[in-house]
């Protein structure tokens, strides 16, 4: 996991949208087509995820070059 996005104890972080709190949990994500599960940080309230760099610049990308490949 990407240290910059770690929640610990002391630090919450909250939504951009609704200011609800985030807590990490199992995501469903759809990109491009393609369909995976993830573990992301993602909005009590209004559901909104947060995508880290780690997902971002990993599966995206690799799901964005098996297609260029194609």
């Amino acid at each position: 996991m990407n240290k910059s996005l770690k929640q610990t104890q002391t630090t919450l972080w909250k939504c951009g949208k609704c200011g609800g709190e985030l807590q990490r949990g199992s995501v469903k994500a759809s990109y491009l087509g393609n369909d995976f599960v993830v573990e992301e940080l993602k909005c009590l309230n209004c559901g909104l995820v947060l995508i880290d760099e780690e997902l971002a610049l990993g599966k995206m990308f690799e799901v964005e070059q098996s297609l260029e490949d194609k």
